[in-house]
């Protein structure tokens, strides 16, 4: 990191499952840091953990920052904390690069945008896949869009909490790349729910189908990942249920929008809709396996 790059002050909106996460790597690579979340007094405490200073605002974290990164819920969220009474654009700090690493999609990214640009402030949006153990260790997958120009300004900081920090085109495509990723997360883990389910009801020992299954063609990260989760009923959330059907909507809002069908990411959806329905919302979406289990009527 050069001089030049360590001299970017940092700004963190956002100090929940991953934004607390990703914000230390920020912190770990050297960068003066100022965070803020909802919750009062979680980011005074976090910035004492982190050697971190912890602003009162979104506009407070502004002022003190040349590129804020914000980690929130959704795009409603989003919005008031960046362009609210007082949010990023109430600090009124033109050359500001405002990096949102929130999935809310591609039309709410761009409104966003548009409304930052009249304040002469720029925006990435720059989604992260992975869940809260690579967010730990800063191994995140990042996909960014926005000016090249603002891509390469926010780089150093992007790398500081991704593997691979990829600059996939104009605002909003970051986002949707996002999107389908996740969709297709949620298509693989509701397809491993019912496989693993097939599997017990026809008496196949379930840790020979992983072994076998991981090692042919239908080996995924998420038979990795969920597959244990799934079986133990382990619903400690390391990415949400409630967030991940909120992702998949978005995604799907997209696909009708595009006139492409999307039926395996449909199913999900309804998966995951049944699963906030049973009070796992806030749970893991490993959650998935219950609703499943309902269909099939069994349990694993």
């Amino acid at each position: 990191m050069s001089n030049q790059q360590k001299r970017e002050r940092i700004g963190f909106l956002g100090l929940g499952i991953m934004g607390s996460r990703m914000a230390a790597s920020i912190a770990r690579a050297g960068f003066p840091l100022t965070a803020w979340t909802h919750t009062p007094g979680k980011a005074e405490r976090w910035a004492g953990e982190h050697g971190a200073s912890a602003g009162a605002s979104p506009a407070d974290v502004a002022g003190a920052s040349d590129i804020v990164v914000s980690m929130l819920v959704d795009g409603d969220q989003v919005a008031a904390t960046l362009l609210g009474e007082d949010g990023v654009i109430a600090a009124g700090r033109a050359g500001l690069l405002c990096v949102d690493c929130s999935t809310i999609g591609p039309p709410q990214t761009r409104r966003i945008g548009a409304a930052l640009r009249e304040r002469r402030i720029a925006m990435l949006d720059a989604p992260v896949s992975g869940s809260a153990p690579r967010a730990e260790d800063g191994s995140l997958t990042i996909m960014a869009g926005g000016a090249p120009g603002d891509f390469a300004r926010a780089l150093p900081v992007l790398e500081a909490m991704g593997a691979l920090v990829v600059h996939v085109g104009e605002l909003g495509q970051g986002e949707m790349l996002k999107l389908i990723n996740n969709a297709l997360g949620a298509a693989n883990a509701a397809a491993v729910a019912e496989a693993l389910l097939l599997g017990a009801a026809t008496s196949l020992d379930l840790d020979q189908l992983v072994e076998v299954v991981s090692s042919g063609s239908g080996a995924s990260a998420q038979l990795e990942l969920k597959s244990g989760p799934m079986r133990a009923h382990n619903f400690e959330a390391l990415f949400k249920t409630e967030h991940m059907l909120k992702d998949v909507r978005l995604c799907l809002d997209q696909a009708q929008a595009a006139g492409v069908p999307f039926p395996s990411a449909a199913h999900a959806r309804d998966l995951l809709t049944a699963a906030v329905g049973r009070g796992l919302g806030e749970r893991d979406y490993a959650a998935m396996i219950e609703p499943a289990e309902g269909f099939a009527g069994r349990r694993l």
